[in-house]
């Protein structure tokens, strides 16, 4: 048996049957076993490793009748076709979760049952062998061969929901045992992992830029960069601010917002329907996110004096650039000019999506 090798096996099926290809030419010998659950193959012939002895062991999803199946050997393969006992789709060929690399998809004469009774949608799909592709192997959903995206992604959403629990943990310890008088050890007890979250968060510009998640591009940098602005160029770039009791404000925050929209994010990654959290998720940002953006602005007015006066971030002439930023005019200019527009984009934006989610689920249920 150590000689024998394994031939690329195409498959397809209809509701009534089973197809297989056996990617073997110039057969001699062949010898086939077959049973309810299971097919056995074994054949000396010209396939992928050259001439040599080649079979394969098919443990099935389903039972077959074996009196009506059949095969035959043509010039350039051996076909079986097995008929189904039970006239029903099965969603994979084979018992095992996983599908070995040789069994393949037969393109040419693969349907399903949605596209059975679609033959425009086939025809379609069949011109376009790339978008053909993607689909069959979609619908080959029986065989977990692993989403690498899905699974990068619920452990960026379970990472980030983590690092948030941490810091709300933190922060409550804290206010537990010293009250108000904690606020202004925020940032020196969870700056740094806010910090790197933060940072991490830049990842879901990406995200949506390579189509990982169906988020606006723009928006999801406007909001990654905004709060990346108040976190690094308001709070750790000046030391006097990092004592004030509006941090302690805006973490807890931004941390309630997220321990909600990270789980939320993973249940739709799961599939699982949690009403309430997707409640939560498009009902929270209300009275939230208006608090952030008030703390926000609290951070960047308190700020101004403290850069008028240490001059950081500010360009004055004469340099080599021959370019002069005064920093504290820049930050007026933006709490009067951008930053209620971004603020009002965002929030129409929020209450759209809401409507789409929680809106149409309450007609739904009036129409039942």
């Amino acid at each position: 048996m150590a000689d024998i090798l394994t031939p690329f096996v195409y498959w397809a099926q209809t509701e009534s049957q089973i197809t297989l290809k056996v990617d073997l030419t110039d057969v001699k010998g062949l010898s086939v076993d077959m049973e309810e659950r299971k097919l056995r193959v074994a054949a000396h012939g010209q396939g992928a490793r050259g001439l040599n002895n080649y079979g394969f062991n098919l443990d099935l999803h389903s039972s077959i009748n074996t009196e009506q199946s059949n095969y035959k050997v043509i010039d350039r393969q051996v076909e079986f076709i097995l008929k189904k006992k039970c006239v029903a789709w099965w969603p994979r060929l084979i018992s095992q979760p996983q599908k070995p690399s040789w069994l393949k998809i037969d393109f040419d004469k693969w349907t399903s049952e949605d596209l059975e009774d679609n033959e425009d949608e086939k025809r379609d799909i069949c011109s376009d062998y790339p978008g053909m592709y993607d689909k069959l192997h979609k619908e080959e959903f029986g065989y977990k061969k692993e989403d690498f995206k899905k699974v990068y992604l619920i452990i960026y959403n379970l990472c980030q929901f983590v690092g948030f629990i941490y810091i709300l943990i933190v922060m409550g310890i804290m206010y537990s045992r010293d009250g108000p008088a904690s606020m202004k050890e925020t940032y020196i007890a969870v700056g740094n992992p806010m910090k790197f979250i933060q940072l991490l968060q830049f990842l879901e510009v990406m995200h949506s830029l390579f189509g990982y998640t169906r988020s606006s591009t723009l928006v999801s940098l406007l909001q990654v960069g905004g709060r990346a602005f108040i976190l690094f160029g308001m709070i750790e770039a000046e030391p006097r601010m990092q004592t004030k009791p509006v941090i302690f404000y805006l973490f807890l925050v931004w941390s309630i917002v997220e321990i909600v929209r990270y789980p939320y994010y993973l249940t739709q990654l799961l599939k699982v329907e949690v009403s309430i959290l997707t409640w939560l998720r498009y009902t929270i940002w209300m009275p939230l996110y208006p608090l952030g953006f008030l703390c926000e602005g609290i951070i960047i007015l308190r700020n101004i004096p403290y850069f008028e006066e240490t001059q950081k971030f500010t360009y004055s002439l004469p340099n080599s650039w021959n370019f002069a930023f005064h920093f504290p005019s820049f930050l007026k200019i933006y709490l009067l000019i951008f930053c209620l527009p971004l603020i009002y984009m965002l929030m129409t934006r929020m209450n759209q999506i809401r409507y789409k989610k929680l809106g149409k689920s309450k007609l739904r249920k009036k129409n039942v």
